[in-house]
């Protein structure tokens, strides 16, 4: 009986150990799958620029830099774009797509990036939701939205904010808001195909005062619902 466990254990390990290897030998060797983002090249570099809308009805736009710790601390075939979306009401949110190259680890966990910063996350808030969309086709968009909270100060006074924060990560075909489903889909898409798909990190983040949690995720899905059809390619237009 306790011969189970163990060899359980092992054949997990061995399982860890191959997709391990196979994702290092598509780093190394295989070719890269198309990105599910708008993309242009950046001259004198082999990376991207991702394509956020510059122009939005009813919002604002400014182009945000990634932060040193952001592009110093992931893979250098990474590639990025961030806006800052300012709308007619004073709502503003950021939006952050990170696109992997052939190294998978530029899609960290989402937590690294506020937990860094020093925003802790409510677990118990966090659950996947559906943003209805209407472009290009009718769909519901799964984010995974997450409730942070921070202490700063404010005119010499300690002030609580409150955060909310949705993910999600796209290829060239798939969407997901579980972290784990694009690895799996990863390894077993390079397995029938030999390609390794090129998934993007897709964030949005709004700061709001603590009870006003569910008013600005509401808000928030206005934003997505403009902004995403225009630079993500998942799902494409019917034909």
């Amino acid at each position: 009986m306790k011969m189970k466990p163990f060899i359980a254990a092992v054949v997990v390990l061995a399982l860890i150990g191959v997709s391990a290897g196979l994702l290092h030998h598509a780093k190394v060797g295989q070719r890269l799958g198309a990105p599910g983002v708008k993309t242009r090249p950046i001259p004198g570099c082999d990376n991207l620029e991702v394509l956020l809308p510059e122009t939005l009805a009813g919002y604002k736009s400014e182009l945000v830099p990634q932060a040193a710790a952001v592009t110093n601390g992931l893979p250098k075939d990474t590639s990025f774009g961030q806006r800052l979306y300012t709308g007619d009401d004073g709502y503003q949110a950021v939006i952050n797509v990170v696109l992997m190259g052939a190294d998978r680890t530029s899609i960290h966990k989402p937590e690294i990036c506020l937990v860094g910063q020093g925003w802790s996350f409510d677990d118990h808030a966090t659950r996947i939701q559906s943003v209805p969309m209407t472009r290009p086709v009718t769909y519901d968009l799964p984010v995974m939205r997450v409730v942070a909270t921070i202490d700063t100060v404010d005119h010499s006074q300690p002030v609580k904010r409150a955060g909310i924060y949705t993910y999600w990560f796209v290829d060239a075909q798939h969407l997901t808001a579980r972290h784990n489903d694009w690895k799996m889909r990863m390894i077993k898409d390079f397995l029938l195909t030999g390609e390794l798909d090129r998934w993007a990190y897709v964030t949005v983040f709004s700061v709001c005062s603590p009870g006003q949690e569910e008013a600005t995720f509401e808000r928030m899905k206005k934003l997505i619902v403009a902004a995403v059809p225009e630079f993500q390619l998942v799902p494409a237009p019917a034909k």
